[in-house]
Order: C-alpha cells, then structure tokens, then sequence
C-alpha cells in the first residue's frame, strides 16, 4: 500500500472538516449551557444559524447603510446589493461551519436560491419595503423583516437545503426474516 501524500487540496479539506467539528462542538457547548431546559429543545444548529445569520445580518445592515444613507442609493437597489451580499456569506457559512455539508454544492444551491428568492420577495421586500411604505424608518423596517425571515430561513435551511440523510436501518421484518430458520419436517 503506498503512503497517502498531503496535496494542498486535502490539506486545506482536512481544516475546512476541523473548523466545522470545532464550531459544532462550540454550538453544543453553548446548548448545554441553556438555562430552563432549553437544552432539550434546542438544536445546536439552531444556535450555530443565529451567530452566521446574525453576523451576515450585520454585514447586511452594514452595506444597506454604506449604500443608501451613505451613497444614497435608490432604497431597492440597497436592499438588493446588501441583501445578495449576506446571504451569499450566509450559504457558505452554514454549509461549511454549522450544518456541514458534503452533498453536492449545485443541488443545495439551487434549492437555497428558490428559497433565498422566496424570501426576498415575501419577508425583505413584502414585509421591509412595505413598512418603509407605510412610514416606518427603513433601518427598524429591516429588523421587523429579518425576525420574519430567521424563522423562515432556519426552517429552510436545516430541512430542505442541508437535511441530512437518514441512515439506512434495516427494517424489522427484513431482520427477522434473517433471523428465521426453515422448519424441519
């Protein structure tokens, strides 16, 4: 048997494997840290969503700020650009940190743009382009929108876009069947 070489790309495989065993492990921590029993209810994917999407949600704030308050950017184009931004952030965080991922990137894509483009046009635009509509300052509108959309997009993102396969488990009768010998007359 010859001896496995590290290339570049197996080594940088091998860190990208630790970096999301070692946010895991960190999400479970805090999980078991919950006060109340929330332990129990509480997924650690749940908990790993609200740091990557909290922090893509600054990202976001961020952009939307810079382009339109900063640049005066026509408010659509703002939440667009900013929202893009995110959560292109936001599909590479979780499929590598948080839900760790290793199905095929082109299935999972395409589902999390269906989802994505849902979204937008429901929770960011629906609900933070109409409250900016009806006079609501578009920074508290934003924030109204993305508790909105937290709930959808977890939703989502755990159950449609990175849902883990279930395990094969050999059913009872096929067991059983296996286990029963012939009868001897």
């Amino acid at each position: 048997m010859s001896p496995q070489v590290a290339t570049p790309r197996t080594a940088r495989a091998e860190r990208a494997k630790h970096r999301g065993e070692r946010f895991g492990a960190a999400m479970a921590t805090i999980v078991r840290w919950l006060p109340f029993g929330l332990s129990r209810v509480i997924a650690p994917t749940l908990v790993g969503f609200l740091i990557v999407n909290g922090s893509t949600f600054g990202v976001d704030m961020g952009l939307l700020i810079g382009l339109h308050g900063g640049l005066h950017w026509p408010l659509p184009v703002s939440i667009t650009l900013s929202y893009g931004t995110a959560f292109a952030l936001s599909f590479i965080l979780n499929r590598a940190l948080n839900f760790r991922s290793h199905s095929p990137v082109g299935p999972q894509l395409l589902g999390y743009t269906i989802i994505v483009a849902i979204n937008y046009f429901a929770w960011i635009l629906g609900v933070g382009a109409g409250l900016v509509l009806l006079g609501v300052d578009y920074h508290l509108s934003r924030l109204l929108a993305a508790v909105c959309e937290a709930g959808y997009m977890y939703a989502a993102m755990r159950w449609v876009v990175f849902r883990q396969p279930k395990p094969a488990v050999a059913t009872t009768a096929v067991v059983n069947a296996a286990v029963v010998k012939p009868a001897v007359d």
